[in-house]
């Protein structure tokens, strides 16, 4: 320990003398180790802390599966025989988005976040309330007592936490409920937190209880220990088959599908993830590298020191534990400041794309990445001090002593060109990757989407609904919203819309084409995304017309259906005919409705993902024209498009004035323009290509200071050589290609030793990239001769230096 301390007092000292040489590394450092800090952090965050919930690896997401659309939402009346039938899960809940209007004193509505939940819901989670308790079976039964759960944030924002709320009643949708519980602010279910719960079964609707029909809930279990994902898979699997038999017309071919909760909230993110954890680790070795550099040219000016020490005894390992204590002091320094920029950058990266990453709301600087940047900053000291201090120990004490400081070794100066080559290498592979992100995200935003987001704004509207509130009133509010919406200045097109919207919300049906067979149950059918739309819909979303006519006005529910199909369903189902006269059944719906307009294909799966998905065939159908027993789903909200002259954010006020004017009760949430629609569906790939840029350019700007520093040190050292060229004869423009030359083939050798590990890298990132390969020659030649051009511009100054050495004063050196 005494020696240990020594060397920590002797290493400070010598890094005191040279206070330029610290600051640069320890800078030089903290980049590296502060961006892999910042991002450790978001893959701790993301992919290696457990979910908030006790046990979070029991936890399963299920879903269901039709052919052709997997993770589909679930049935009720097959959940409740799922959860009977079940032997590998201890627990099994359901859950659907449901939000109300809350109805407090002066009758003004606020609208408020809420979860219809099974009664089992909180108990698989793994929570228990603050105050009161769960729902029971009892009260998960249509015609049960209304009954509602708080969720912690609302209860202390709403009533102040008061911890006298159990028993009182709130009314939403016009029902009084009564508060039996209120669960932790702490709690969030896939990233949300929800105001109210209320019981899933009290839903009285007839179609949430028709086994044909889906409304957009989902499931969550708990297995049961030691039980194996796999073993659940059969178990379901089993079940799925015996519903299928007793119910063919609804359940054949039905299936169920599995995923372990962590996984599904994670989704896709973990690929991108280890690319940009790889391509940080790359920054963190051209720091290290050009670090090792700098310690290298630093100990060949204290060869004679290390001559002297080792004339006075000390052995080759004593030396190198001098240097390493040393490096271990700078890593140390630069791992203290690197994660003062981590904790920056990643708030700088979740507060500048926020909703890019899941579960970025757990992203911190905890004990773990405290460990991991302390483990960094030790693996790195000994990384970039390990090299420069083997090569400095074994010195030749005759051949040292006579150089009386002229002049370093060729083979150390080798060295120095290995690491920049290495420096290069590693940037030319950082910079192909950030080029070929950079080329996807512009290849994406050349997309057509199908609509035009530009002055196209979207939100929803809750109306003032009671449970006896009929089709007639509810389309009646609709045209009167409609009409007003007309009346503000600035709106050209608006329009009432439910099922699909692009890129938010997906709604499928299932159909026959009338004239062909009718399959012998709803799986046999085909199906489509459909939209409910009013008369002006085409037009605020700014869809093109193909063929026949929009869907209008006089489309009401007195006139025969009707729907618009898109050019993908009229390739798909009638390939060369006309199909604008033709007839399709709509299952669900239980209509049969006339084709009497071709549109161009929305991309609902987003700019990226839409080629893929198994379902792409669309049909726009009349709102005025939803049957009866489906209107009273759109009684309580539904989703508006406006279409503006100009910025459509500023007719919201104007928008939620009018909406007051119509119902003090009616409130306008969810407001978002389709440019941050169509922006939020890659969001992932922005971020992705933000980070591989400043990457990129923090080793760009690495390596041509790796270089220029190389290179400075060498015309430095060959000042007497130079010299005496010049007084023999050589021109200063031979100098210039002396000094740029040896330059150039260091960034050349790195050049090529970073196409061919860029050529076998970035197949790891090809699933990342839309509209160019891995491979594309244009982004490896841009970024080949981009990095050229910067390493030239690194020697050029050093060798500007070089030609204006006075021969007389160089030789004078000796």
């Amino acid at each position: 320990m005494d020696t240990l301390l020594q060397d920590l007092r002797y290493g400070l000292r010598m890094l005191a003398k040279s206070l330029g040489f610290a600051a640069i590394a320890i800078l030089t450092l903290a980049l590296g180790i502060g961006a892999n800090t910042a991002l450790f952090s978001v893959v701790n965050g993301v992919l290696l802390t457990p979910l908030a919930y006790p046990h979070s690896g029991q936890l399963i997401a299920i879903y269901g599966k039709t052919p052709g659309y997997e993770n589909a939402p679930i049935n009720y009346m097959n959940f409740l025989d799922w959860q009977r039938q079940t032997q590998t899960f201890s627990s099994m809940a359901m859950y659907r988005n449901q939000d109300y209007n809350l109805i407090g004193t002066g009758e003004v509505a606020e609208r408020v976040a809420g979860y219809m939940i099974s009664a089992d819901f909180f108990s698989t989670l793994g929570v228990t309330p603050v105050l009161g308790r769960t729902f029971r079976a009892d009260d998960d039964q249509m015609g049960a007592a209304p009954v509602v759960i708080l969720g912690g944030g609302f209860w202390r924002r709403k009533f102040a936490a008061s911890l006298e709320i159990i028993g009182k009643s709130i009314t939403l949708n016009g029902t009084s409920y009564t508060i039996v519980g209120v669960i932790p602010a702490s709690f969030t279910f896939y990233g949300q937190d929800r105001d109210v719960y209320t019981p899933i079964g009290q839903w009285n609707d007839a179609s949430f209880r028709d086994r044909r029909i889906d409304v957009s809930a989902h499931g969550v279990g708990r297995l049961k220990p030691r039980v194996t994902l796999s073993q659940a898979k059969a178990d379901m699997d089993g079940i799925a088959q015996n519903l299928a038999v007793a119910y063919p017309e609804a359940d054949k071919a039905v299936g169920i599908i599995l995923v372990s909760m962590k996984e599904d909230i994670v989704g896709n993110v973990q690929p991108l993830l280890i690319v940009l954890l790889a391509a940080v680790g790359f920054l963190l070795l051209i720091a290290c590298a050009n670090v090792a550099n700098l310690l290298l040219a630093r100990s060949m000016g204290r060869s004679r020191e290390f001559a002297i020490r080792a004339a006075l005894g000390a052995g080759h390992m004593r030396v190198i534990r001098q240097l390493l204590t040393e490096s271990i002091v700078l890593a140390g320094l630069g791992g203290a400041l690197g994660l003062l920029f981590a904790f920056w950058g990643t708030k700088a990266v979740l507060g500048t794309l926020p909703g890019a990453l899941p579960r970025a709301n757990e992203v911190s600087l905890d004990s773990r990445v405290l460990l991991f940047t302390m483990g960094l900053s030790l693996f790195a000291g000994i990384v970039f001090g390990l090299a420069p201090a083997l090569k400095t120990s074994r010195v030749n004490l005759q051949e040292i002593l006579k150089e009386s400081g002229r002049g370093s070794s060729g083979a150390r100066q080798g060295l120095q060109g290995v690491f920049v080559a290495v420096e290069v290498a590693m940037a030319l592979v950082l910079l192909v990757g950030a080029g070929l992100m950079v080329r996807s995200l512009a290849a994406l935003w050349r997309v057509n989407p199908g609509f035009n987001p530009s002055h196209a704004i979207t939100f929803s509207l809750s109306l003032p609904a009671a449970p006896t509130t009929s089709s007639a009133e509810t389309r009646a509010r609709l045209r009167h919203f409609d009409d007003k919406m007309r009346t503000i200045p600035g709106v050209q097109a608006v329009s009432v819309t439910l099922g699909s919207r692009p890129m938010i919300h997906n709604s499928l049906l299932p159909f026959w084409i009338e004239g062909q067979p009718k399959p012998a149950n709803l799986q046999e059918m085909p199906q489509a995304m459909f939209y409910l739309v009013e008369a002006g819909f085409q037009q605020a979303m700014g869809v093109t017309l193909e063929r026949g006519r929009f869907i209008t006005a006089q489309d009401d529910e007195h006139a025969p259906v009707v729907v618009d199909i898109d050019d993908v369903f009229a390739r798909t189902y009638f390939p060369q005919e006309n199909p604008v006269g033709k007839r399709i059944h709509i299952a669900g719906f239980e209509v049969q409705a006339e084709i009497v307009g071709v549109v161009g294909h929305v991309k609902q799966w987003g700019l990226d993902a839409d080629a893929k998905s198994a379902i792409e065939a669309q049909f726009d159908y009349p709102f005025m024209q939803l049957p009866e027993k489906l209107m009273p789903l759109a009684a309580d909200a539904v989703a508006v498009v406006l279409r503006t002259e100009g910025d459509p954010t500023l007719v919201m006020p104007a928008v939620r004035r009018a909406v007051a004017e119509i119902d003090s009760r009616e409130a306008v949430y969810n407001v978002q323009t389709m440019d941050e629609v169509v922006s939020h569906s890659f969001a992932a790939r922005r971020l992705s290509m933000i980070l591989l840029g400043v990457f990129a350019a923090l080793a760009l700007a690495l390596a041509c200071v790796g270089i220029y520093g190389v290179i400075s040190y060498l015309v430095g050292q060959r000042t007497h050589e130079i010299g005496l060229r010049m007084a023999l004869g050589a021109q200063r423009n031979e100098v210039l290609r002396l000094v740029v030359g040896h330059g150039a083939r260091m960034a050349l050798i790195g050049v090529a030793i970073g196409i061919g590990a860029a050529l076998g890298l970035t197949r790891l990132m090809a699933n990342q990239l839309f509209g160019v390969s891995a491979h594309d020659p244009l982004t490896f030649a841009g970024v080949t001769l981009l990095l050229i051009i910067v390493a030239l511009a690194a020697c050029y100054i050093p060798a500007r230096r070089a030609m204006r050495v006075d021969p007389m004063i160089a030789l004078r050196y000796e």
